[in-house]
């Protein structure tokens, strides 16, 4: 059940992604946005990738299902891994999306790290 619903997940997310982006997102950019560090282009680069992120952290729960459907003595590493995976994506989507703008990308990244290092040191 559980890799199913891991597999659920990655659906769910791809969808996300897609659909919203086609019909919502460009839709909700045609209409005039709040402007944000002098222009709408930092709103709607933010609106962007706050959305899509939301698939990036479906598929890291996706991998945690995963995982816990036939877990190991290493469960603990492996999941860190995946948390440290998904915080740099995430900081990866915040920093390119925003070109650095939005500090949320330092936050990811100090996550990322922290667990990637408690996951190595397991």
């Amino acid at each position: 059940m559980l890799v199913t619903g891991s597999f659920l997940a990655i659906f769910i997310g791809l969808v996300h992604s897609y659909l919203g982006e086609r019909f919502i997102l460009t839709r909700l950019f045609k209409r005039e946005l709040p402007t944000l560090l002098g222009s709408d282009w930092f709103t709607k680069r933010i609106l962007r990738f706050a959305w899509h992120l939301t698939t990036v952290a479906w598929w890291g729960f996706a991998a945690i299902l995963f995982i816990l459907s036939s877990p190991t003595a290493d469960i603990q590493k492996q999941i860190l891994m995946v948390i440290s995976v998904v915080f740099l994506a995430s900081g990866l989507f915040s920093a390119g999306f925003t070109k650095g703008k939005h500090i949320s990308w330092i936050f990811f990244w100090l996550i990322a790290g922290m667990s990637f290092y408690v996951a190595q040191s397991s």
